[in-house]
């Protein structure tokens, strides 16, 4: 009996803690029972691959195009400035196409010369060459190569060396030149561009003249430019170059009034940039033994033009601090003009002078 009591009374009591635990306060939490639920994991997607950088990693300096396959010694060339005539008496020319950079003066008498810049490309032979101007060194003298030429009054080429840069040329004992069978004498003196290379002592690759634009299509002009598909410049009766956009090749077609300007491989002359500068001139006075010519002003000075790419213009602002600094070509608003790769014809158009000049857009 006393067995059964205590075996009855331990089931009460188990009884009796579990309804009191049921009836206990729903915000009574017994140790150990908080369960913590793990963070959803997050998932993040890649980050996109960047576009490739439109610039090539190295480029010619003065025409912006792809120059990763070129060499070290070609890489470190020297810009060689070819004084080349442009008469009809010189026309065709020889391996002009091949100039990374052509600028484009008025001479006495209306007619034009050019200066051709080789850099990225060394063709065997250039010419027919001619001879300097008072205002030649200013105007390549920001590339830091020579001046090629072959005679000048003694007192322009005593301007020229006396300003630090180095000048080759026939008259001065200058090795590399040669006359050709097919033009009259003077329109016939060539030159081999590695025999001047070898005299340009101490030497070196130029820097970039002006920005250019990655991809090509974003060159100032193309993006906010208006359509042309014609450039007709006027430097005097004698002479008269136009530029034709041909959307094809995506380049400028040149022509000498109506015809088109070839040179001697049968290749019309072409540009992907025309940039044209107003400049003003004076004429530098009879000296004996020299006459009075026009001298174009660029060291120092400013003034307005355009540049033409893809088949459109805009207007700019130019300046040039000095002889060794480079032309900086600026839009409307003060921004750097870009160009795109490619070849560039600079075109020097005076504002004065003995004869009225003409740009026009058609």
């Amino acid at each position: 009996m006393i067995r059964v009591r205590s075996t009855t009374a331990i089931a009460f009591a188990a009884a009796a803690a579990l309804v009191i635990s049921a009836c206990a306060p729903a915000d009574i939490v017994e140790p150990n029972t908080t369960v913590q639920a793990s963070a959803p994991a997050v998932t993040r997607s890649a980050a996109p691959t960047p576009p490739p950088d439109p610039r090539p990693a190295v480029t010619w300096p003065l025409t912006g195009l792809d120059a990763t396959a070129a060499s070290a010694a070609e890489l470190a060339r020297p810009a060689l400035s070819v004084k080349i005539e442009n008469t009809k008496q010189a026309r065709p020319q020889t391996n002009l196409e091949h100039a990374d950079v052509v600028f484009e003066e008025n001479v006495e008498y209306g007619i034009s010369r050019l200066i051709a810049v080789y850099q990225s490309d060394y063709p065997e032979e250039v010419g027919p060459i001619r001879s300097m101007r008072p205002m030649d060194r200013n105007i390549m003298g920001s590339l830091g190569g020579p001046l090629i030429f072959s005679g000048a009054q003694k007192r322009f080429i005593k301007q020229a060396k006396d300003s630090g840069i180095t000048l080759i040329a026939q008259d001065v004992g200058s090795k590399g030149f040669f006359r050709t069978r097919d033009k009259a004498s003077p329109h016939n003196l060539h030159g081999y561009l590695v025999e001047f290379q070898k005299q340009a002592k101490g030497a070196v690759a130029p820097k970039e003249q002006w920005a250019f634009a990655y991809p090509g299509s974003l060159a100032s002009a193309t993006v906010a430019g208006k359509d042309a598909t014609t450039i007709d410049l006027k430097f005097s009766p004698y002479s008269h170059p136009h530029w034709t956009w041909n959307a094809k090749s995506g380049l400028w077609l040149r022509y000498e009034g109506d015809t088109a300007h070839k040179t001697a491989a049968g290749t019309q002359l072409s540009a992907t940039n025309v940039v044209i500068l107003y400049v003003t001139t004076k004429m530098t006075g009879a000296v004996k033994g020299g006459i009075s010519v026009p001298e174009t002003l660029v060291a120092g000075k400013s003034g307005n033009g355009f540049a033409a790419t893809g088949g459109k213009y805009i207007p700019v602002s130019w300046s040039k601090a000095g002889q060794f600094d480079p032309f900086v070509i600026v839009d409307a608003a003060g921004n750097a003009v870009a160009l795109a790769p490619g070849q560039t014809w600079v075109e020097l158009m005076p504002t004065n002078g003995e004869f009225a000049t003409k740009v026009s857009f058609s």
